[in-house]
């Protein structure tokens, strides 16, 4: 038998530690060579730890929601063949460190340990502090324990004695306008006797509170988010824009798409953005505020942003003003999915650009969307409705959804912004033009 200390990877994205998600093995487990032991998330993606030798786990390095430093102990197991240990293993000793998360995580050793610093463990302490019965179980030692009389016999159907017990009311409590408790007698009870602690009938309990721990993506959105508000002195600008003839046209063109993905109007407004960005080469940047460095960047990585199960990620469409509409609608299909499955790559979910948000059917009237620091602006469509709007003298139906966009005041200004979306919107509305070289 010997020990061998699997140590965090430095998977290679230039991390110093990375959280554990999920554990998919405990202590007193019997692990395979390759078979997974933990899930360890990372700035960009989550990435499953397979352990590299057979054996029986002992220890693990922390609870989920822990950070494990790069080459700091992840698992400790026990093998049974000393010479591949040695292969495995380095000569120092297994390190301990664990960094505590924003939000504090207990290691397993700690949850050994009693809070007075005895070394017993509450479940130690528990036994030591509980009496055994005559007959070999525990006697009940907690103070002030009573057994409750049985309440006297009430007369009431078996219906009526169903439906108390679902309301939890003491039948014995509820006074009887004759021999026996009727639906009108509870009616009245639960109706004046509300501040006695019940409920009317028909209003359901009150939820418990719950308390969620944040962990994995959802705290690296909450610390991203953060620090977009905390850095960026954001301000946003909305513009109405008719997009009647846009939806005409898309229609016709799914109509004879044949095989090729159905277009939704992200492809479109994707095309329309790329080919106003190099007149405005400002919004298409990622500013260093700590170097002072704003970079314009000559090709648009686009990010999408895309709602799974998990939480709110970005996939990046790469090169977007070299793919035609179909291409877009292709690569935002094969990249939501991916997201939504988990599948992603690391390289898939980062690296962008400038970024697209929309909450479909859901994108409201506007929207102040929060950037996607580093980069300096995001565009967000919001929904689109049908309202009637005056075209010359006539009043006619008019496809209308506003367009908004949060910019970075350090990098762009207002009219900068505002002479985007204007160009834009002529794109949109005038949808021939996305087609004209």
């Amino acid at each position: 038998m010997a020990l061998f200390t699997f140590k965090l990877p430095d998977i290679g994205e230039g991390i110093s530690a990375a959280e554990i998600v999920a554990w998919h093995v405990k202590a007193g487990d019997r692990v395979e060579e390759d078979q997974p032991v933990a899930d360890m998330m990372t700035d960009k993606a989550t990435v499953e730890m397979e352990s590299p030798v057979a054996g029986t786990v002992l220890r693990l390095a922390g609870e989920v929601g822990d950070q494990v430093a790069i080459g700091a102990m992840l698992v400790e197991i026990e093998t049974e063949e000393e010479a591949e240990v040695t292969a495995l293993s380095d000569a120092s000793p297994p390190s301990e460190e664990v960094i505590e998360a924003e939000t504090p995580g207990e290691s397993v050793i700690d949850e050994a340990r009693s809070e007075d610093g005895t070394g017993a463990s509450p479940l130690a302490q528990w036994g030591a502090a509980t009496s055994l019965s005559p007959n070999g179980g525990a006697a009940n030692t907690l103070p002030n324990s009573t057994v409750e009389a049985a309440p006297s016999q009430v007369l009431a159907s078996p219906a009526v004695r169903a439906r108390a017990k679902e309301l939890g009311v003491d039948l014995s409590q509820v006074k009887a306008a004759g021999e026996r408790v009727r639906h009108s007698d509870l009616d009245a009870f639960l109706l004046y006797g509300a501040g006695q602690g019940y409920r009317p009938a028909g209003v359901s309990a009150q939820r418990p509170d719950e308390q969620v721990k944040v962990i994995g993506l959802r705290r690296r959105i909450a610390e991203n988010m953060a620090a977009s508000k905390r850095h960026i002195p954001h301000f946003s600008y909305v513009e109405e824009i008719d997009v009647t003839e846009l939806e005409r046209m898309r229609e016709q063109l799914n109509a004879s798409r044949g095989d090729r993905p159905r277009l939704t109007l992200l492809p479109l407004l994707i095309s329309a953005i790329c080919r106003c960005v190099p007149d405005f080469p400002m919004l298409n940047a990622r500013y260093d505020d700590e170097a002072g460095v704003v970079t314009r960047h000559g090709a648009v990585h686009m990010g999408v942003a895309t709602q799974t199960g998990a939480g709110l990620m970005v996939p990046v469409i790469r090169d977007a003003q070299d793919r035609n509409i179909w291409q877009l609608a292709a690569e935002i299909r094969r990249l939501s999915d991916a997201a939504r499955a988990g599948k992603a790559k690391a390289e898939e979910l980062s690296g962008s650009t400038l970024t697209l948000t929309s909450l479909g059917p859901l994108g409201g009237v506007a929207t102040t969307p929060v950037i996607n620091r580093p980069e300096v602006a995001i565009i967000g469509p919001n929904r689109i409705i049908e309202r009637p709007v005056f075209r010359g003298k006539d009043i006619v139906a008019a496809k209308l959804m506003n367009l908004s966009i949060s910019c970075d005041h350090r990098v762009v200004d207002g009219w900068d912004a505002a002479s985007f979306v204007q160009a834009v919107k002529t794109l949109l509305e005038t949808p021939v033009l996305l087609f004209a070289d």
